[in-house]
């Protein structure tokens, strides 16, 4: 795919869709109210984008993928749509307990159910699911970087998309508790590009993606960082 700039700039924009703007759309579901509309599209997450995680996955590097990397997008692709399931279920578990509670129908928050709901919705949902993203992007950038289809890399298009995925990326592991995880990762990838791979951007559009990506991301992280003195979440300062 001689446009995998483009490719990349498809991606930012569904990643975003998904991970970012399906927050509006907690309005009930009239076919099943006790869903929202939030959750119905949410079903469709995993579907859109592993399929785009795949074609970038394909026409990243010049010949056909080992069986190695393919066992591992499997194994990765797995973990991504494992945290995206549980954070399906316990997320719309754990907002329907709170909507009753704070309607004062019933209030459940206080029991063990909660509880686990709510660990398994804020904490290890996220980290398999954020950990399953970081895998799949370590694993298109190890891919394109050892064989590189030499692609010319679309700046443009390479400048919006990072910007858009950095953004996206910063929200959710600052607002997924998963700092810890995205942080250090995004100072790698940098790290690694201005060190071996300046050379490489102008022909690898994913690291280029990427790079940039990462460089929004930790701006970002630094900003909010010495703002608030750490990271708290978004909800936790009263942003959403």
């Amino acid at each position: 795919m001689r446009q995998l700039s483009l490719l990349t700039l498809v991606f930012s924009i569904l990643f975003a869709v998904f991970f970012l703007l399906l927050i509006f759309f907690r309005i009930p579901f009239p076919l099943y109210p006790l869903m929202s509309y939030q959750d119905v599209f949410d079903l469709l997450t995993p579907l859109v984008l592993i399929p785009v995680y795949w074609l970038l996955f394909k026409y990243a590097a010049k010949d056909e993928s080992h069986q190695a990397e393919e066992i591992a997008f499997m194994v990765l692709a797995a973990v991504w749509v494992l945290g995206h399931g549980m954070h399906l279920a316990a997320n719309s578990i754990n907002n329907l307990a709170e909507g009753f509670a704070k309607k004062q129908v019933l209030d459940f928050t206080g029991t063990d159910i909660y509880t686990l709901t709510y660990f398994l919705d804020e904490h290890l949902s996220h980290y398999l699911w954020h950990a399953g993203i970081l895998g799949l992007a370590a694993l298109l950038i190890y891919r394109e970087w050892g064989r590189p289809a030499e692609i010319k890399t679309t700046w443009w298009a390479t400048i919006i998309a990072g910007f858009i995925y950095g953004f996206t990326s910063f929200c959710i592991f600052l607002e997924g508790q998963t700092v810890p995880l995205g942080l250090p990762f995004t100072i790698i990838i940098i790290l690694l590009t201005l060190i071996w791979g300046r050379k490489k951007l102008a022909q690898q559009p994913v690291l280029g993606f990427f790079f940039v990506a990462c460089l929004v991301a930790a701006g970002l992280f630094a900003g909010w960082g010495l703002y608030w003195g750490g990271f708290p979440q978004f909800s936790e300062v009263g942003l959403i």
